[in-house]
């Protein structure tokens, strides 16, 4: 059995991922994006989809973006 390098958990199905350099153990994808998801820096939600970057910074949508000053970003028109 591995350990999951966010909660502990000494588990038998425990996948690994692989993350620039580093390879990770977890035993859930819960706990694999508290571990790896950026947090919006706006809103503070883990960015668990594609999200959107200016420079090198990522935001979880547009709107929060533009709310950091961050004006080349939009979202799609309906």
């Amino acid at each position: 059995m591995a350990k999951c390098d966010q909660c502990g958990n000494d588990y038998d199905k425990t996948f690994q991922l692989y993350f620039g350099e580093r390879t990770y153990t977890f035993d859930s994808f819960e706990c694999a994006i508290q571990k790896l998801a950026p947090i919006c820096p706006h809103c503070q939600v883990r960015i668990i989809g594609h999200g959107v970057e200016q420079g090198d910074v990522i935001y979880c949508c547009a709107h929060c973006a533009g709310q950091e000053g961050a004006r080349a970003l939009t979202d799609r028109a309906p």
